[in-house]
């Protein structure tokens, strides 16, 4: 059977097909609910970016555009504050993690080891468990070892999850490599550590880049943990804006919102790119 210039060919009989039944389908529903959860997900951000720029102070009606919520982070003591800390734990959190996790990954891709399975399956569980288990199980860790809460506390929590995520897209990438490049580079006299440093890891250090950028943005932007982990003085950026909120949303913390929503896709973007880069490149 085919269908060829609005005819239908069945054995030996040619049949027309009216013209209504042989134009294209323009209505879609996928296309529809498509668009539908597109605007369900990313409208309140450009409510969230409208409001930022209003000049009433209480969000609730619009009374001119102004500049000066965004004027005021950069003067505002204790929002710079949080947002050094926050820094502070993120990077250190990622470069602690991206070491940890590549080593992981690679162990588990490349060596075989009693109870492997079982090691692969607990790496993963802090992308599993709930936030607020894993807040509450390093908390009731601290205290057992009666280890002051400071901001060294919360980059030791945020290493657990960025390892994890790291890890995870350093074996995606270990995957698709062909193992016996470094078997080539021992066979060509290279030690185990320059095989992993000279023809590995470049292979590998894309994909521990998006991992990192990942890593980032999720120590970046976490609440729960933080605030079961944090001591005195050590607040982070959205510990404090969750403090500010509990007597309104002002246009301030609208702006800073969207800046942090910025930053983070732009991160995400990145990471992204990274990833389908290299794996483009892979494919060739």
């Amino acid at each position: 059977m085919k269908a060829s210039q609005g005819k239908l060919n069945l054995g030996c009989t040619d049949v027309n097909i009216p013209p209504s039944l042989n134009r294209p389908c323009i209505f879609s529903w996928q296309a529809v609910f498509s668009q539908l959860m597109f605007i369900f997900m990313y409208l309140p951000i450009v409510v969230l970016a409208f409001y930022s720029f209003n000049k009433s102070s209480y969000s609730a009606a619009w009374e001119g555009f102004t500049l000066d919520w965004y004027r005021s982070l950069f003067n505002d003591e204790r929002i710079l504050s949080a947002l050094r800390n926050s820094l502070v734990v993120a990077f250190t959190a990622v470069g602690i993690s991206s070491v940890l996790g590549t080593l992981v990954a690679v162990g588990l891709a490349r060596y075989q080891f009693p109870g492997k399975s079982l090691y692969r399956g607990i790496l993963y569980l802090p992308l599993i468990i709930p936030d607020i288990a894993l807040a509450v199980a390093t908390l009731i860790f601290l205290a057992a070892f009666t280890i002051p809460l400071s901001i060294w506390t919360i980059v030791a929590a945020h290493v657990v999850f960025c390892l994890a995520y790291i890890a995870l897209v350093v074996s995606s990438r270990l995957t698709n490599l062909d193992p016996h490049l470094e078997e080539a580079a021992l066979d060509l006299g290279a030690t185990p550590a320059q095989a992993f440093l000279k023809v590995l890891l470049p292979q590998l250090m894309p994909a521990i880049v998006a991992g990192c950028l990942l890593a980032f943005v999720l120590s970046l932007d976490d609440f729960l943990i933080a605030s079961f982990t944090a001591g005195s003085g050590s607040n982070t950026l959205p510990m404090e804006i969750f403090s500010r909120i509990r007597t309104g949303v002002k246009p301030d913390i609208n702006a800073l919102s969207f800046i942090l929503i910025l930053v983070s896709a732009i991160a995400a973007f990145i990471a992204e790119l990274i990833r389908a880069s290299s794996g483009a490149r892979q494919t060739r």
